[in-house]
């Protein structure tokens, strides 16, 4: 695959969430993100997002940030044809001028990203996650509005303080036929005694958990693999793997059971191809993690969570569950399952309607001639 760039055009959307979402800084309702544009000389375009949120608080990467640096080193780079990988770091900005790169090349060559990454399902089932909420009622009126739309696989998020109750309150509401996991985003401690009690609470069968994510911060490896090798429900590392290295480290350590394949996190869909091979290989099981992707990001991570290693409820839901009015034509659920795109490249575009709506700021870096 080899497409001819004639530029590269970076473009900030602010776009409004369904939802309010809790934030380091308040409650926010809209989100801005950076989209790529791969402009061919000759030939169709090719679309990326950047998943870095607004402030560094999940990942060292913001948008500010992720913008500048495609802006005065990525795309300059990559337009010289020179390597990305000069550039240490900075792995969901890569991810987005990688995507946007490879589906023009896709498009081209009508195949599908589906196709390129080896999936392997038409269809995959919907996992909505849920964060913490001001109270247990709150928690289970949220999972019961969502399970009266068809879902059958839910995330909780939890954190010290806020773990077994409202997880064993849910399940109780749900019973056994829906699928749990629960996500601690690195907030409880490997030295802390109720900590790990805590934790090894929540891997009580009676809860029936698929797994837990990310229970430590992602340089406690160590921490990891002593918690794994005293619980049956497998410890799933998100924040740890940024590559295929990582995930060797963690491999070797027994710290994991489990990864949640977020493709920006770990710099692009070649990467995440990587790694998902080497967890079929160890045995790993895997989920596809979402970032609050709009249209475009929620086409691409439906491609993952239809590989054949991808045997854990994703982060995945409608459009509906995200925002109000999505870039894309709306992504909607079906009895709790998503069909995969299976156009040329993506398969999806952003609508020029509301591309032109939502748009704060726009810039393209052309091809010196």
């Amino acid at each position: 695959m080899e497409v001819v760039l004639a530029g590269v055009e970076l473009r900030v959307v602010r776009m409004t969430l369904a939802r309010p979402f809790a934030s380091a800084r308040g409650t926010r309702r809209r989100r801005d993100v950076v989209l790529v544009r791969a402009i061919v000389a000759d030939g169709p375009d090719g679309w990326g997002e950047c998943v870095a949120e607004p402030e560094p608080t999940y990942w060292p990467e913001y948008t500010e940030g992720a913008l500048h640096v495609l802006e005065h080193h990525l795309v300059p780079r990559m337009l010289a044809g020179r390597s990305l990988r000069e550039v240490r770091g900075h792995h969901m900005a890569k991810a987005a001028l990688e995507c946007a790169a490879l589906d023009a090349g896709l498009r081209a060559e009508g195949r599908s990203v589906a196709a390129f990454l080896g999936a392997t399902r038409p269809v995959v089932p919907t996992g909505i996650a849920l964060g913490l909420t001001r109270d247990v009622d709150a928690l289970v009126d949220a999972v019961l509005h969502w399970h009266g739309k068809g879902h059958r696989a839910f995330k909780l998020k939890v954190a010290p303080g806020w773990d077994v109750e409202p997880v064993r309150a849910v399940r109780s509401t749900v019973g056994d036929e829906v699928a749990l996991l629960v996500d601690a985003n690195g907030s409880y401690r490997s030295g802390d005694d109720d900590h790990r009690a805590a934790l090894k609470a929540l891997a009580d069968p009676e809860l029936g958990l698929v797994a837990i994510e990310q229970p430590f911060p992602p340089d406690d490896l160590l921490g990891h693999a002593d918690l794994a090798a005293r619980i049956e429900v497998p410890v799933c590392l998100d924040e740890s793997i940024a590559s295929l290295a990582d995930l060797e480290t963690a491999i070797a350590l027994g710290a994991c059971g489990a990864v949640s394949l977020k493709v920006g996190r770990v710099g692009g869909l070649l990467e995440a191809r990587r790694i998902h091979q080497r967890c079929r290989d160890a045995g790993v099981s895997l989920r596809c993690g979402g970032m609050l992707e709009t249209g475009l990001g929620r086409a691409l991570n439906l491609a993952v969570a239809a590989l054949p290693g991808c045997n854990l409820p994703p982060d995945m839901g409608p459009s509906e569950r995200y925002y109000t009015t999505d870039l894309t034509t709306p992504f909607d659920s079906r009895g709790g399952t998503m069909i995969v795109p299976d156009g040329p490249g993506l398969g999806v575009e952003p609508l020029p309607e509301v591309l032109d709506e939502v748009t704060i700021s726009l810039r393209t870096i052309r091809t010196e001639q």
